[in-house]
């Protein structure tokens, strides 16, 4: 997401739950596919049944009775078997399947774009709302035990220590170099295959991991490091932007990949999710990325006094923006059931081997965020009447999630997450940020809004400098920072499609309220609000 998209924005369980939403009868004449069809005409009242006895009894004379009382057992049979199915329909509800199973499309009816300006809503909001509040009751997670945590993956566990150096500010220790890595310990880096920047960088440290491995007992170790910092989300709210601007601190050394995301994705297997499962990614090869850091802070220990403590301040850290909410390769493993969410989450695996974390959350007006969202991962065919009718479809198959299942579990479902035309889910945010507080104190989660970053910049960036204890800067340092031009701004193009139509704010504001709400009152900040006048 850019500052400047932001500046230059539009102004614009389950007892009490309804089984059916009502939708207005004047919204528009075309149609579009969804998931659910709230207006089923598989009905006893739908089914032409009237008919049938007159046209059996139309030729009496010309048939035999047997065929007469053949056929009418027949058709009789065939009402019983209809009707047993439809109270089946009915007694069950409109169920969400479970993945990896696909949903079914359905028609239902959307506005011209004529009609959409007028149109207050396709969905009743206040219906919805008021689900959405009954299901926030149920939203706290049990925290998953730490030995079941280590009990997914023990080789990762067995990879990193329980304490790090004490003297060194980054999380770091000593690894013995293993004998198969030879000359080349980055020959097999699953990164550096698909990286053209992180291989060059693999070249470069090539060169210089074997004049910083230490002798101990006999035995040859070199430094490995983790991220002191994670920048977990949310997209399109500014990660990029910062991440660039905290590549000019002396003392914070990255990888030159702002997004590995290892923590979710690659160490499953998992690269894109619709190409299927292609490789794992082992921590190793997750530690190689920060190996730059870990070798400049060798250099100082082993250098002179004037230049150690320096070097023993350097920090690094990544900028997976799907840490924060992306959970799904739990759906494509073996055993997992989707009615009840995730069994582990990635806070779950970075608390377990780093509870002093540092973490950093971007947000920005969900509304905005979506829109956003929707201009940059769309290829085609992109309007602002495209995207109000992808965001009623998605509202719509939200909303029947909730009647069958928790908030939590529908915030986490793969499959819906999958089906839903634009990433709904990721503007929910009181969820995401209440279930990185289960397992991280409060006062190592920083999260900041957009909206105060491109207002004050340097304000905002020394909340993270004094959040990271990081500084002060010099003059010419500070200066090159806040000069620097905005990173992945929105594209001209995108631009010129001007805002979303008055009635998709309208309705996404009311939708994303009562998340903006409980998010305000966690964080204790009415700025969460985000309110509209």
């Amino acid at each position: 997401m850019s500052i400047k998209d932001n500046q230059h924005g539009s102004n614009t369980h389950r007892d009490h739950r309804p089984h059916n939403l009502p939708l207005t009868d004047n919204f528009g004449k075309r149609s579009i596919k969804t998931f659910l069809d709230f207006r089923n005409t598989n009905t006893l009242e739908s089914l032409n049944i009237k008919g049938f006895p007159v046209l059996c009894l139309v030729n009496l004379t010309c048939v035999s009775k047997v065929k007469v009382v053949s056929l009418l057992v027949g058709l009789t049979l065939m009402f019983l078997i209809t009707a047993s199915y439809i109270l089946m329909w009915e007694r069950n509800g409109l169920l969400l399947s479970a993945f990896p199973h696909p949903f079914t499309h359905v028609v239902v009816t959307t506005s011209t774009t004529a009609d959409i300006s007028q149109d207050k809503s396709l969905i009743n909001m206040k219906v919805l709302v008021e689900i959405i509040n009954c299901n926030e009751q149920n939203t706290s997670r049990k925290v998953p035990d730490k030995k079941d945590v280590i009990n997914t993956d023990p080789h990762f566990f067995s990879a990193i220590p329980d304490h790090f150096l004490p003297h060194i500010k980054s999380p770091c220790w000593y690894q013995e170099l293993s004998s198969d890595i030879g000359t080349d310990p980055y020959k097999n880096n699953h990164f550096s295959l698909r990286s053209k920047s992180f291989k060059n960088v693999c070249d470069h440290m090539r060169a210089r991991i074997h004049q910083h491995v230490c002798n101990i007992d006999g035995k040859l170790f070199r430094l490995r490091c983790l991220p002191y910092f994670y920048i977990i989300g949310q997209p399109k709210c500014g990660t990029t932007d910062l991440f660039h601007r905290l590549l000019m601190l002396p003392e914070v050394k990255f990888n030159t990949i702002k997004e590995p995301h290892w923590w979710t994705r690659k160490r499953f297997g998992y690269i894109r999710f619709k190409k299927g499962f292609q490789e794992r990614f082992p921590i190793e090869d997750y530690l190689d990325l920060f190996d730059m850091a870990a070798i400049n802070i060798q250099e100082g220990i082993s250098g002179n006094s004037s230049t150690k403590q320096h070097v023993l301040q350097i920090i690094t850290g990544e900028a997976s923006a799907s840490t924060m909410w992306d959970n799904q390769a739990w759906s494509y493993l073996n055993g997992y059931e989707e009615q009840i969410g995730p069994p582990f989450l990635a806070q779950d695996f970075i608390h377990a081997v780093q509870p002093g974390a540092k973490i950093i959350i971007m947000l920005r007006d969900p509304v905005e965020r979506l829109y956003s969202d929707y201009l940059y991962f769309t290829l085609a065919n992109k309007s602002a009447e495209d995207f109000h009718q992808k965001v009623m479809e998605s509202v719509q198959l939200f909303q029947c999630c909730l009647l069958e299942r928790s908030l939590r579990s529908c915030v986490y479902n793969t499959s819906l997450f999958n089906t839903m035309t634009v990433r709904l889910t990721l503007g929910m945010y009181y969820v995401f940020v209440l279930d990185w507080l289960t397992v991280f104190q409060r006062e190592q989660i920083l999260v900041l809004r957009l909206e105060d970053y491109a207002a004050n910049l340097k304000k905002t960036i020394k909340k993270v400098f004094d959040f990271l204890s990081v500084g002060p800067l010099s003059e010419q340092v500070e200066a090159a920072l806040t000069k620097r031009p905005m990173s992945n701004t929105r594209r001209a193009k995108d631009r010129s499609l001007g805002p979303m139509f008055p009635a998709t704010r309208t309705l996404l504001s009311q939708f994303y309220q009562p998340f903006n709400s409980k998010l305000a009152s966690i964080l204790n900040k009415k700025a969460f609000l985000w309110s509209y006048s």
